[in-house]
């Protein structure tokens, strides 16, 4: 965008708006590959009470990821995102139909952080109230929410005091999580807040699988295998019976496959195992974390290369996994793209990884039905898809390599044991779907 034909917004923020802000909730039937995500797809007409909507919030390391639907139907009204924070800033938000309605961009000398970018957001959401209509609640993506919560929460004081005591199981998330809600408690009281955890949907994990081999006061003390990425299976749980009842109601081993990774066990759509533990470095190597590694090795770390715990975090959170391993990238797309070995390995160690834990998935449940790919790498990576695929052969998966090139829902041939699907995951319909549901029984 032209800096001399914008207009200075907020925060110094270079803005670009158009005359109108058309909002639209993508409804139709059959509308694209998406179809199947939504199980309301096909049953529901535009809600006419769009004055109330959700605000979903789900605050990174740097960016703050936002989305607006209709409080009584759950449709989508937009979505967009401040990214880039405390470097490049830049704000874009799109109608439910992909059609860009707003973009700003901050100058490289200005320093925007969570609180800045939340005020950002709220500010064009209230200068837009009379198309997007006046917040009834918000909703908050938490990663960790302990032993204690296994549901999801009304925010208050209170509560955010308890999540406080979880950051050091979640360094990169938990305090980014809680900030936006700090700042809503103090400036709007009045806006009721919904945390939903990450962690709520392992709570249904038996007691054996949540322990380390530790010795039992730890245990109590919270030294436990929390697991993560709740949401997005919950959501997968919630649409399987749609594509293949046998497998929702027997057992199923999705796998989330993105700049995080982790896998889930879930039968009957209950988590019966995760490969994420106690905090979410653990289990398979993702775009910058090493996932599981031999606890001798940190030792090793501090009494052989005297490395402090500082060290050792940015080590095993920012400099491992995919861009450890090849030096070129913790991007799978450009892994995948390139020719160097390295890069070629650290795609075999992660596929490596992925059909191990599978295999130690399946013996959880007492065999498989079906297996489910989601998030950016899953949905996306049809290679990474085919090559899990084939090494979980022995589990009864037969590719149809065709269905997989294409990106179709279901990748596994006619006569596979063993069904394989692909499912693009929607945490925030199931942040909003809690957030509308907990304000109901109030």
């Amino acid at each position: 965008m032209d800096e001399d034909s914008a207009a200075r917004g907020r925060n110094g923020a270079f803005c670009a708006r158009p005359a109108a802000l058309p909002i639209r909730a993508n409804t139709r039937a059959g509308a694209g590959p998406d179809n199947y995500r939504n199980p309301q797809r096909c049953c529901h007409r535009p809600d006419p009470r769009v004055n109330d909507p959700i605000l979903v919030l789900n605050a990174g390391s740097s960016s703050l990821k936002f989305s607006l639907l209709a409080s009584a139907g759950l449709q989508p009204l937009l979505a967009g995102r401040v990214e880039g924070l405390h470097v490049t800033p830049r704000f874009v938000v799109k109608d439910a139909a992909g059609k860009t309605l707003d973009q700003c961009r901050w100058q490289r000398s200005q320093q925007i952080d969570h609180d800045g970018a939340l005020a950002h957001v709220l500010d064009w959401l209230d200068a837009n109230r009379s198309r997007v209509g006046r917040l009834a609640a918000v909703g908050h993506r938490v990663v960790h929410g302990g032993a204690e919560f296994g549901s999801a929460v009304r925010v208050d004081a209170a509560i955010v005091d308890k999540l406080q005591q979880f950051v050091p199981l979640a360094p990169l998330h938990q305090p980014h999580n809680l900030s936006p809600m700090r700042r809503l408690l103090a400036q709007r009281p009045g806006l009721p807040q919904v945390a939903c955890f990450d962690t709520a949907m392992h709570r249904s994990n038996p007691g054996v699988a949540q322990m380390f081999a530790l010795p039992m006061a730890l245990h109590d003390a919270g030294l436990r295998r929390y697991g993560f990425h709740g949401l997005s299976y919950e959501y997968i749980a919630s649409v399987l019976p749609e594509l293949d009842p046998a497998a929702a109601a027997g057992r199923c081993v999705v796998l989330h496959l993105g700049n995080g990774a982790s896998m889930c066990a879930l039968q009957g759509g209950r988590s019966i195992a995760t490969t994420m533990g106690f905090t979410a470095v653990d289990g398979l190597p993702m775009a910058t974390r090493c996932g599981a590694v031999d606890p001798g090795v940190m030792l090793y770390l501090i009494d052989e290369l005297g490395m402090d715990s500082r060290a050792i975090e940015k080590l095993i959170y920012h400099e491992s996994g995919l861009l450890g391993v090849s030096g070129v990238s913790s991007d799978m797309r450009e892994l995948l793209d390139s020719d160097a070995p390295r890069a070629r390995l650290a795609v075999e160690l992660f596929v490596y990884r992925a059909a191990r834990e599978l295999g130690s998935l399946a013996a959880a449940l007492g065999g498989l039905d079906a297996i489910v790919f989601t998030a950016g790498i899953g949905e996306h990576a049809a290679p990474v898809r085919a090559m899990i695929c084939r090494a979980a052969a022995w589990l009864g998966v037969e590719l149809d390599d065709a269905a997989n090139a294409a990106h179709r829902p279901r990748i596994s041939t006619a006569a596979s044991r063993t069904r394989a699907w692909v499912i693009a995951t929607n945490e925030e319909l199931v942040i909003a779907r809690h957030t509308r549901d907990l304000l109901a029984a109030l």
